[in-house]
């Protein structure tokens, strides 16, 4: 079973800077595809951002293209959401997912095998 565990949300102000973790168990980390998905009260898991294996390609929601930025880190099994300008919007739990398999799609939650535990985001206006 993989293990992924979410660490750095919080509080801020609009227009600040948020930077989440997602520490991820596994021996083949660097083959897996990673995702970031929020929801927020009453609405739909919606996809943030991902990264596919090894970190060749990444692909953003409109909602967060310019903004945000998915990267990892395979030396740590890690991989990081940095989040800048944020809006009242963003204001969601942002969960980590990864996919053990190549993927045909990943911008939906069925894409994903293993996720974490959701960290909570909240940006004040």
């Amino acid at each position: 079973q993989v293990q992924l565990v979410e660490s750095g949300g919080g509080l801020v102000q609009a227009g600040g800077s948020l930077r989440l973790s997602c520490a991820a168990s596994g021996r083949t980390f660097s083959t897996y595809t990673m995702g970031w998905f929020r929801q927020a009260p009453r609405k739909k898991r919606e996809f943030v951002t991902a990264i596919l294996r090894s970190g060749g390609n990444t692909y953003y929601a409109d909602s967060v293209k310019g903004r945000f930025t998915i990267s990892r880190d395979n030396a740590k099994n890690t991989v990081y959401l940095q989040m800048n300008s944020l809006k009242p919007e963003d204001t969601a739990v942002y969960y980590c997912a990864a996919r053990l398999r190549v993927p045909s799609t990943f911008k939906n939650p069925g894409d994903y095998d293993y996720w974490g535990q959701g960290t909570q985001v909240t940006v004040s206006s």
